[in-house]
């Protein structure tokens, strides 16, 4: 991100009071890229079978032939199928070992179009599993290897195997159209266009091993993957409702990558997360959002994160189904990385209306919240710091006022220090709109007292030298307007530790000067 901006840039990414729920949520998406769903690694694109014995008494009847690259070339181009399967499992034991297998080497060979050809050698189906696991591990490699496969027409065959009697033979293709798919959106796109996913449904109900149903549903999570552009509309609604079934499976490794599909389905517009939430997902994600399991957890918890990005009406659903209690507890999860997820989440919970403001004080969250602040790894500080933002900006002066009796304001003068221009230049915005809040009532002295016994004008003051031009014009405001006038008033700078008096008093203030007359609600 820029270290610094135009002020009108600037304004336009804050999401001040005056801007509605929706556009605050909006924005607040936008400045938020780098932890988005944007950690592809967490989840592999493609997988290589480095499995050193085929599932069948193949091994045995060619008793481990060794072949070099010459031998395999001749032998795959005989007419015996004998040869060519001899010399299809030497290609495919090449691209098997673990450590620099020679993919681009058999490519460069020529061979991709004979292994195609063997794909559709239904009498042989030993042959058929051995030219689909080669080709799966070549997909497995870059996306110019990839391309080779694609373009020796790989795909058609393979989506045909699907139907194979042979369950290894099945598998084979299923795991070799996961990891085309897993290249990118267009050959995502080539995969579906060629009939793929009800094939693939239909092994989904079927009564297979546990082992074949991780790598289909690792294969639908691929078909779910990338945007720019997105799956079709068809292609979603086909997988969603076994998705859904999926999501109840007892398997952590089928949960993990039916969990990472439907992150994949809600990283995007409202529509998109609505087709998710419309299958009533929620309360079973936000069940699995407290698995011990870390690769459970963690796409459970990215995917719900997602879904608090949408509309009000979607974040209410995400709320209606306890989503609340369990985001406090993560903050305080040993792993920074849920720390930081939870915390986004809660930031956009925040993005929304006063009421939805009003649940995160409720179920516990600013304790947590301030204590993040305060001894949280940076990347968990910022979302935190974002989450106050969004607090502050859209809460009400009451929100506000128990946010600051929560002990926000030690933490974020704290981190007035801190390198990070754009988090900087929110601190200093939350601090303008609590001391906003503070004169609403009659209260700015006493805020400005309890800031100051924190360090916090020193710090404000300092950062008027700032070399980025708009925090030093943020701070220069904010001490012009709510710190330059030295008023004889008698009253005493509050010690360090002492401000909670100053919020006592606050708060009284400001509960006697709403007291609602008799017969009237506030």
């Amino acid at each position: 991100m820029p270290t610094s901006e135009a002020p009108e840039e600037r304004l336009r990414k804050f999401k001040y009071r005056g801007k509605d729920a929706s556009m605050r949520r909006q924005q607040r998406i936008a400045v938020s890229l780098e932890l988005r769903k944007a950690k592809k690694d967490e989840q592999s694109l493609k997988r290589r079978n480095i499995t050193d014995v085929s599932p069948d008494a193949s091994e045995q009847q060619t008793k481990r032939v060794s072949l070099t690259l010459q031998e395999i070339i001749n032998g795959v181009n005989a007419s015996d199928p004998e040869l060519c399967f001899q010399a299809t499992q030497a290609a495919r034991k090449m691209l098997s070992r673990e450590k620099n297998p020679p993919l681009k080497l058999i490519v460069d060979a020529g061979l991709i179009p004979r292994l195609v050809e063997f794909l559709k050698s239904s009498l042989h189906p030993r042959l058929q599993l051995e030219a689909a696991w080669a080709l799966t591990n070549i997909a497995s490699g870059t996306s110019e290897l990839t391309r080779a496969v694609v373009d020796g027409g790989a795909i058609q065959p393979l989506v045909e195997l699907l139907s194979s009697p042979h369950m290894t033979v099945c598998e084979q293709a299923v795991w070799a159209l996961g990891n085309i798919a897993g290249d990118g959106p267009k050959f995502r796109d080539d995969v579906i266009l060629s009939d793929a996913i009800p094939h693939l449904l239909t092994l989904v109900s079927s009564s297979i091993p546990v082992t074949f149903l991780r790598n289909i549903t690792w294969t639908l999570s691929n078909l779910c993957r990338n945007k720019n552009p997105y799956p079709s509309d068809h292609a979603v609604k086909q997988m969603l409702p076994a998705l859904f079934h999926l999501l109840w499976h007892p398997d952590e490794e089928v949960l993990s990558d039916t969990c990472w599909a439907l992150s994949y389905l809600t990283d995007g517009c409202d529509t998109r997360i609505g087709q998710v939430v419309d299958t009533g997902v929620l309360p079973r994600l936000v069940e699995l959002m407290s698995s011990s399991e870390l690769n459970v957890l963690t796409p459970s918890l990215r995917t719900v994160g997602n879904i608090v990005t949408g509309t009000d009406h979607q974040t209410q659903l995400a709320l209606d189904a306890g989503i609340l209690a369990v985001l406090p507890q993560l903050l305080t999860h040993p792993r920074s990385s849920i720390q930081k997820e939870a915390a986004w989440a809660l930031s956009n919970v925040a993005a929304g209306p006063r009421q939805h403001i009003q649940q995160l004080i409720a179920c516990g969250v600013l304790p947590p919240l301030v204590a993040v602040l305060e001894n949280g790894e940076f990347k968990v500080q910022k979302e935190a710091v974002w989450t106050v933002a969004n607090f502050t900006t859209g809460g009400t002066v009451d929100q506000l006022i128990q946010l600051v009796q929560a002990g926000v304001l030690e933490p974020l003068i704290n981190l007035l220090t801190i390198p990070d221009t754009k988090i900087v230049l929110i601190i200093l915005d939350i601090l303008f709109f609590i001391l906003q809040a503070a004169e609403k009532i009659s209260q700015k002295e006493n805020m400005c007292l309890l800031i100051e016994g924190l360090g916090g004008i020193d710090r404000i003051e300092a950062l008027q030298l700032h070399e980025n031009r708009q925090i030093a014009l943020t701070a220069l405001n904010i001490t012009e307007r709510h710190f330059s006038e030295e008023e004889e008033t008698g009253t005493t700078l509050p010690a360090r530790g002492q401000g909670h008096e100053f919020l006592k008093h606050l708060t009284n203030t400001y509960q006697s000067s709403t007291t609602p007359k008799s017969g009237t609600r506030p």
